[in-house]
């Protein structure tokens, strides 16, 4: 595709646009990450992170149709997601002075990229359709996008300060993901098939009550957690 027709930014604007629409849930995942890091640390991994997940996403696009097709990907994917919602609801450990003890910045980068890869399985098909075949239009639509995901997580962070129970927000978010990857992985195609039968729904239907389910798994969880852990600490 020519730099210099109108079809090849069309086509640009439209991976831009969608990797927006798509990169919500990413930006949670990032401002919930780097919020356990020292103030000084935190803009760093978000840059870090949000770059470093968007090469990524490049290479997740360019062998999307065969990705997809991999049977238990999703599924353990949805576990990784249930993992991750659990664990950034639980606060930071204090030391013996009562001081918080602050993750680390590789921590919250790994945590970053996970759940980014997982996120990323069913959106990369959405890019990848907008690029159409063309690797150029694919990397340079998505690089572009790195600063306005940089800009989401870091006005979404300075909100999470403000109200810190958008952190169970995200948490549920997470974990209603989770459970839409999980109906959606193709090894568990049939007994999902027979489920929807079952209950007379629909496959999207089935997926936002799978969805639901994973949310209040990771809310639960990570409630029972933190009343254990205020249990040890009296």
């Amino acid at each position: 595709m020519e730099l210099s027709s109108a079809a090849f930014w069309i086509a640009l604007l439209q991976i831009i646009w969608v990797n927006i629409l798509l990169s919500g849930d990413n930006a949670v995942v990032i401002a919930l990450a780097a919020r356990s890091l020292p103030e000084d640390l935190q803009k760093k991994a978000i840059v870090i992170g949000s770059a470093a997940a968007i090469v990524m996403r490049i290479v997740l696009t360019l062998v999307a149709a065969e990705l997809l097709l991999l049977p238990w990907l999703k599924l353990i994917g949805a576990l990784l997601l249930l993992y991750i919602g659990i664990t950034l609801l639980l606060p930071e450990e204090e030391d013996e002075g009562g001081h918080k003890k602050h993750g680390t910045m590789l921590a919250a980068i790994r945590t970053i990229l996970i759940a980014d890869l997982v996120m990323s399985l069913d959106n990369v098909v959405a890019v990848a359709a907008a690029a159409m075949g063309d690797n150029t239009l694919l990397i340079l639509g998505l690089a572009i996008s790195i600063p306005l995901v940089i800009f989401g997580s870091t006005l979404l962070l300075k909100v999470i300060e403000r109200f810190p129970i958008i952190v169970w927000v995200g948490a549920a978010l997470l974990g209603f993901i989770a459970g839409e990857l999980l109906v959606g992985d193709p090894a568990l195609q049939a007994p999902v098939a027979r489920l929807d039968t079952a209950l007379g729904v629909s496959e999207h239907q089935l997926a936002l009550m799978a969805g639901a389910i994973g949310a209040i798994l990771v809310l639960a969880i990570g409630k029972i957690l933190l009343a254990r852990r205020k249990l040890n600490e009296t």
